[in-house]
């Protein structure tokens, strides 16, 4: 064992050259060993999980028909997890601390597993699995078996809020949960894999966010067993001194608790959790009596133990314990090799499972001994279900923040501007609650949103400046330049019971797009999990949009997210393209009383063309989409042609598109269609949303030729469109990934989208016999104008910049 493992080092402030009280309960001999006896008793559960179809208990020697035919799983990481998880029930029992376990090795979910089910907890959210034979049975049986558990943390897991599919995100899940949340200690365990990937190395500055006034505490422990799957890991390669200077460096106070002797690290851990415990009742009891000022220095421990510990040392002549081939299985052909059989039979022999359960499979009474009870169980945490906690959002009425609309195109406002009212007052309004926040990557002035700090600032704990603007310790807006810490905050924050929003250019939100697929996923498993509480939905606002990308050009013009939404279940994802700031407002104002969605709402931050009144827009976001009839000119008539936009600057060239049309052919009827509502334009086979055939016919005709202009890819409204009627007549235009630095009406010309276009690509379809060239001739004339008077005065033609 590491001498480091009691070394106590202080860098906060407060606490420099104060002597810290020793802890208050030390590890007497027989507590040691019955935290010894429980771990023993969970690697076997978690070994057996993975080996094991009979023969549970070993009253016979094993033999190779005990062995389930298909191996799944993975070993390494579960000593190390059986071990944090045995050292924080004991703080719990001693402490009656309120402890929420984040949990980043997804591998390791047969530890877990085997943790609550020797606590009672699965067996009370399942009854297959209460303790006792049967529930032993069931357990190692089950695991990774068709339709029983799966290898990794999933919603069906009881005590957790985080899915074990890919790695990254536990640390800034475990500060999402701990803000707003006082009493709460979020243990997260970060695998020293894990710890290699981006979005877990910018999570570490969550400490400068997190306020001890009045959010919870995170306690990291790093787990550093010194491999991944087939090689090294960099923390298993650094030195002692390295990793000390480094999280230091980071802001925390740091521990070691090192070893391979199991009764030496337990009393190492026993002292380190003590340790950890009393320095975030010090940091906490202090800030919440104004005695503290800045960025305090948190406790972490880092534990150093080997990799797949207890596993034997060598198989069939090749090392196995503490190195990566630990990783998965160790032994891996029990049934095929006797040699193999007999050394998977002496390994789960090792723990004396006679000595830990009795003849009915119930762990003695010592073995649990210090297991908390009812609530104060890891696996029956309210927090880890958050639904059960959630408090709905007290929300303004939209209609106060309305903008006037005399007549259509009337009035011109910046949509998130007015938005930001809004959400000024949703942050008044829920003031006592504290339950609501917003993340954003250093993007809110940007994005027009300023007013949001009439009621509140940014979270800031470190160091302010006189030149500083709208930082405070208790500021409910997040600001830090990684998209994968904002998302990890919210998820963390949503999925223990809040509400929130995620602010973001949609150039840079696609940095989450593996993030957005492991929650969607947990949606949908959470949505079918009978004890899972319906959460209030995760809601995205991307602004600063693909056709508003003047100066930014090419690099910024990336519409993809939608794509990856819709690509999600039918059940979880929803998208909204409010054309104007009242249809945004209705659109934010539903997503925000939503439950278990994920909503898409994308809207430019530019001063734009406002369409429809309060009532109007409140009307039009209910349906997700109607016929603007103001904007064409069929009455009751049939359409000619149908003109379709689905976003804020494509409903601005169809209107204008529309306007041309009735003008220069007053006999053609022209009808427009807006959709706000994207997925309305599926089948209800296909979405919940999506109109019945009939009114979609009512919409869009029957045989009509429809030009479409979208928002993002125009290939997606042509998946969507799939099943309805004679979908070949759907003519779509888009971003077709063409751009540059340029004007914004040029974005549209290079992507065929401009109104010009889009009259253009009507005359080509329509089926009425009209003369159409003097039309067509007087609009390539005007992209000609476009084209040669942006390059002369570096602006757009004062007719369409109106």
């Amino acid at each position: 064992m590491s001498q480091r493992a009691n070394l106590l080092v202080v860098y906060s402030p407060f606490l420099m050259n104060q002597t810290l009280s020793l802890p208050t309960t030390e590890p007497t001999h027989q507590r040691l060993t019955n935290l010894h006896r429980y771990w023993l008793a969970t690697n076997y559960l978690g070994a057996a999980q993975l080996y094991l179809r009979d023969n549970f208990l070993l009253k016979r020697p094993l033999e190779a028909t005990d062995i389930k035919p298909r191996l799944l799983g993975h070993w390494g990481t579960q000593p190390g997890l059986n071990l944090i998880y045995a050292h924080l029930n004991r703080l719990i029992q001693d402490t009656n601390a309120n402890v929420l376990l984040v949990v980043g090795p997804g591998h390791g979910a047969p530890a877990i597993l085997a943790n609550l089910y020797l606590e009672g907890t699965l067996g009370d959210y399942d009854s297959q699995y209460a303790v006792g034979i049967e529930g032993m049975s069931q357990l190692i049986r089950q695991f990774s078996w068709p339709y029983g558990l799966p290898s990794h943390l999933v919603p069906g897991t009881p005590g957790q809020i985080q899915e074990g599919g890919e790695l990254g995100y536990c640390l800034s899940h475990a500060f999402g949960a701990a803000l707003d949340n006082p009493d709460l200690i979020v243990t997260c365990v970060i695998g020293d894999g894990e710890a290699e990937t981006g979005p877990l190395a910018a999570a570490w500055h969550s400490n400068k966010y997190l306020n001890p006034a009045t959010s919870g505490a995170v306690l990291p422990i790093l787990h550093v067993n010194g491999y991944k799957l087939s090689g090294p890991t960099i923390y298993g390669r650094m030195s002692n001194d390295e990793l000390t200077h480094l999280f230091t460096g980071f802001g925390y106070q740091v521990r070691i608790v090192s070893g391979s002797d199991p009764m030496q690290v337990h009393a190492a851990m026993w002292q380190a959790m003590n340790w950890a415990y009393e320095e975030i009742q010090i940091i906490q009891r202090n800030a919440r009596s104004g005695m503290l000022m800045g960025v305090p220095a948190w406790p972490m421990l880092i534990l150093q133990t080997p990799k797949g510990w207890t596993c034997p040392l060598t198989v069939d002549g090749q090392p196995i314990e503490n190195t990566s081939h630990a990783h998965q299985l160790p032994v891996a052909d029990p049934a095929g090799k006797p040699t193999q059989l007999a050394t998977l039979e002496t390994w789960l022999r090792s723990y004396h499972p006679q000595n830990l359960f009795d003849g009915e499979g119930r762990p003695f009474s010592h073995v649990v001994s210090g297991c908390p009870t009812g609530s104060r169980r890891i696996g029956m945490n309210p927090h880890a279900n958050g639904g059960q906690l959630l408090v709905p959002l007290d929300l303004p009425d939209y209609a106060n923040y309305a903008v006037p609309v005399p007549s259509p195109g009337a009035t011109s406002v910046e949509g998130t501007h007015t938005l930001a009212l809004y959400l000024r007052d949703v942050f008044c309004q829920n003031e006592s609650a504290q339950n609501f926040r917003i993340v954003c990557p250093d993007e809110t002035t940007s994005n027009r949103m300023t007013p949001l700090f009439q009621a509140t600032q940014r979270a800031w704990m470190g160091p302010m400046v006189e030149t500083d603007e709208f930082l405070a310790p208790d500021g409910r807006v997040m600001e830090i330049l990684s998209e994968h810490t904002c998302e990890g905050w919210l998820e963390g924050y949503l999925l223990t019971g809040r509400h929130g929003l995620f602010s973001c250019y949609e150039a840079f939100i696609p940095l989450v797009d593996s993030m957005l697929n492991q929650y969607a996923k947990w949606l949908k498993v959470s949505k079918e999990t009978p004890w899972r509480k319906p959460l209030a939905s995760l809601n995205y606002l991307l602004t600063s949009h693909v056709w508003r990308q003047d100066h930014n050009g090419y690099t910024h013009q990336v519409p993809s997210f939608i794509n990856l939404v819709v690509a999600k279940k039918s059940s979880v994802a929803r998208v909204y393209l409010p054309p104007d700031a009242n249809c945004l407002l209705s659109v934010t104002a539903h997503c925000l009383r939503s439950r278990d969605y994920i909503n898409l709402i994308v809207a430019s931050k530019a001063c734009q063309a406002q369409w429809l009144s309060i009532d109007e827009a409140r009307e039009h976001c209910s349906r997700g989409m109607s016929i603007w009839e103001w904007a064409g000119n069929t009455g009751i008539q049939q359409p000619d042609v149908v003109l379709a936009c689905a976003g804020d600057v494509p409903t601005n060239e169809v209107v204008a598109a529309a306007a041309i049309l009735k003008d220069h052919l007053p006999d053609l009827q022209v009808r427009v269609v807006n959709v706000v509502d994207l997925l309305t334009l599926m089948s209800p086979e296909d979405h919940p949303h999506g109109f019945p055939e009939t009114a979609f016919v009512q919409l869009f005709t029957a045989n009509r030729p429809v030009i479409f202009a979208f928002h993002g890819y125009p290939m997606l409204v042509h998946e969507l469109l799939h099943h309805r009627t004679n979908p070949n007549r759907f003519h779509i235009r888009g971003y077709i990934e063409e751009g540059r630095t340029t004007t914004p009406f040029d974005m549209l010309v290079l992507n065929k989208m401009s109104r010009y276009q889009l009259v253009l690509a009507a005359l080509t379809h329509l089926d009425k016999r009209l003369d159409r060239q003097a039309l067509a001739q007087w609009c390539r004339a005007k992209l000609d104008e476009h084209a040669a008077y942006i390059r002369r005065e570096g602006q757009d033609m004062p007719d369409v910049r109106s």
